[in-house]
């Protein structure tokens, strides 16, 4: 990895689910210890948020609950890491599939967030904006009888709740329109904003490298860089315990946690 951190002056660092795992956020999909290897529920998909006021209820009643834990969790040694490296102008961008906010809160600057930010909430009718801190003090002013409890947290900042708060939950419309409220994140079933891909694409043309943290690269709208990638003939590492779908594009495929490479990386440099 230092080799290939040294050899390459421009690189764009695609992000998933991996490195969030060491601040305390569960992954889908690792073998034995994701979310679908521990339970049979699967994420909502997006025209089902859509069609279902009762499936909105549910959502955003676990979302409610799981929001403070969510929020409070703080960056790990990679998201750091990728600040320093950022700071010393050896990154052209980072583009993340996670929707946690912490390559911000590690202060990194030039972020592009593939799937959105949990940290936003949007009408899909007249895109009507509010802080998801904001939101939170909305859904409390209108459940004023429910109390929080500590749940696991999911990706996406959502838990398991009984069927009894959900069904008491309270959800509102959007204050201008009345339309439906909605994370400003890329739920499954939906698609990754056009122009965001484009500009994606662009970074792949004008980058030295790609460097791939903590994703399987299992859902296309990250995999496709990868292709992108190895078309234009760009090396191409891979930091992620377990297979990828890119693994036979790589130059470089380490099976390793992403903080234990950068930790050796760095050793006590980090803050």
């Amino acid at each position: 990895m230092k080799i290939f951190l040294s050899s390459n002056s421009k690189i764009l660092v695609l992000t998933g689910a991996g490195i969030s795992t060491e601040s305390g956020i569960p992954d889908y999909r690792s073998e034995g210890v994701g979310l679908y290897a521990q339970s049979t529920s699967r994420p909502i998909q997006f025209q089902d948020f859509v069609k279902s006021p009762r499936l909105r209820k549910r959502y955003w009643a676990r979302n409610y609950v799981g929001w403070p834990r969510f929020s409070s969790i703080v960056p790990n040694v990679t998201h750091f890491a990728l600040r320093r490296l950022e700071s010393e102008m050896r990154l052209s961008s980072i583009v993340t599939q996670n929707v946690d906010e912490l390559h911000r809160k590690a202060g990194c600057k030039n972020v592009v967030e593939l799937h959105g930010s949990a940290y936003r909430v949007i009408c899909l009718h007249c895109r009507y904006e509010v802080h998801r801190h904001l939101f939170q003090e909305t859904l409390n002013k209108l459940n004023p009888s429910i109390s929080i409890v500590s749940q696991s947290v999911r990706p996406d900042g959502d838990v398991d709740l009984p069927q009894d708060f959900v069904e008491q939950f309270v959800v509102p419309n959007c204050p201008d329109c009345s339309g439906i409220l909605k994370p400003d994140i890329v739920f499954f079933g939906d698609n990754v904003p056009r122009e965001r891909v484009d500009f994606v694409k662009n970074l792949v043309n004008t980058s030295d490298a790609l460097l791939v943290l903590g994703s399987s690269l299992f859902v296309f709208s990250g995999y496709r860089f990868i292709l992108q990638a190895a078309e234009l003939e760009k090396q191409i590492a891979i930091v992620n315990i377990g297979e990828t779908r890119g693994d036979k594009h790589a130059h470089l495929k380490i099976d390793k946690k992403c903080g234990e490479i950068f930790s050796n990386l760095f050793e006590n440099e980090l803050t």
